[in-house]
């Protein structure tokens, strides 16, 4: 690739070397946006505290009717958020890793956290 005059080389290849590929920054671009919709984030953040609820509690917990949060449940188990564990006609949901977890810890302190004053930007 052509290099414009003024920029520096090195530190573009080193940038590009980190830069999440195409794909994979597409995937990730799905999984923020399905995040985006706040009745589908409540979802996954009762379940941090809690660890495991069956629809009709997380129904509960976030105010929503149990075929509204069933449906989101199953985006989210499809993008590999929640995962389900069955005990007779009941499906338990669970987050699916420490990642999501940690995802949604960082996407709720950034946006409770005080602003930052104009001359620090």
């Amino acid at each position: 690739m052509n290099i414009p005059s003024g920029v520096d080389a090195e530190r573009l290849e080193a940038i590009r070397c980190v830069l999440p590929s195409s794909t994979i920054a597409q995937d990730a671009g799905h999984l923020l946006a399905l995040l985006a919709d706040p009745g589908r984030i409540r979802l996954p953040a009762a379940l941090t505290p809690a660890g495991e609820l069956c629809v009709g509690d997380l129904a509960a917990a976030v105010g929503r009717n149990t075929s509204a949060v069933s449906h989101a449940l199953r985006m989210l188990r499809g993008h590999r958020i929640v995962r389900a564990r069955r005990t007779g006609r009941l499906a338990y949901y669970r987050l699916t890793d420490a990642h999501v977890r940690n995802l949604l810890q960082l996407a709720i302190a950034h946006v409770t956290h005080p602003p930052r004053s104009s001359a620090d930007v």
